[in-house]
């Protein structure tokens, strides 16, 4: 039986912040204790406020091609400043929105930058630096307080092509391999499976927003326990980026 256990009780994270003692001790609070085999997934907003990547808009000074965006677009211009600063390239705008290639190769609106759950009517929070390496150092912290070994999934919604609403995706992991090679078995019918490769960090993600807090319900993680996943000590989030000249979108 599989899971998907809210994470409550954890304080608004500042940046500093033990947020992997956080997730232990209100794990415990609660009654449900970590325990091996457990999969954590913690907003990339938890972590970027701990980590301190947050910036306030009004320290920002929007250059000159920043407000001609911002103007044909409806947008924030010092909002706008920050999004170029935070993308590698832009790949498309248009009807007030900007997609955008992070750093760290993600296609998504407004490169990552967030206003939802980040305290300060002009604070944004920006992706973690380096999420693989963040979800490695919860995952160690965890380890040190607990004994325990678990696998820990940073997410951040995002949008998808073709497809309407928005569902949560992966951006770090550590201790799971985040696709699922099935290539190779068999299905109901005895048909050998050749291009069958599952997602699963990103499907976990958006099982664990079923429980995780996108308004004002503050449960910025969540336990999902019971699900056998292929363990990994090297595997990162990059695995799940397709390479463009496999993309049949961009």
């Amino acid at each position: 039986m599989i899971q998907i256990i809210p994470i409550k009780g954890i304080p608004i994270i500042k940046e500093g912040d033990d947020l992997g003692g956080f997730m232990v001790e209100a794990a415990e609070s609660q009654g449900t204790p970590i325990q091996d085999g457990d999969i954590i997934v913690v907003t990339h907003v938890a972590v970027s406020r701990a980590e301190g990547r947050t910036i306030n808009l009004d320290d920002v000074e929007p250059s000159r091609f920043a407000r001609v965006i911002a103007e044909e677009y409806g947008k924030d211009p010092s909002l706008v400043e920050v999004v170029l600063r935070e993308a590698k390239s832009i790949v498309r705008m248009g009807g007030g929105h900007i997609i955008a290639e992070t750093r760290h190769g993600f296609i998504c609106a407004n490169a990552g930058v967030d206003k939802s759950n980040v305290p300060g009517e002009r604070n944004v929070a920006l992706l973690p630096e380096d999420p693989d390496l963040s979800a490695r150092r919860i995952r160690e912290r965890i380890r040190e307080l607990t004994g325990r070994d678990v696998a820990v999934i940073i997410s951040d919604t995002h949008g998808r092509a073709l497809r309407d609403g928005e569902i949560n995706v992966a951006i770090g992991v550590a201790g799971i391999d985040p696709i699922r090679d099935r290539r190779g078995e068999t299905d109901l019918f005895g048909y050998n499976l050749k291009v069958k490769r599952t997602a699963i960090a990103d499907e976990l993600s958006s099982a664990a927003e079923l429980v995780i807090g996108q308004a004002n319900e503050g449960v910025p993680a969540a336990i999902i326990r019971g699900y056998r996943y292929p363990k990994s000590e090297d595997a990162t989030s990059k695995r799940l980026i397709r390479p463009k000249e496999k993309s049949l979108f961009i």
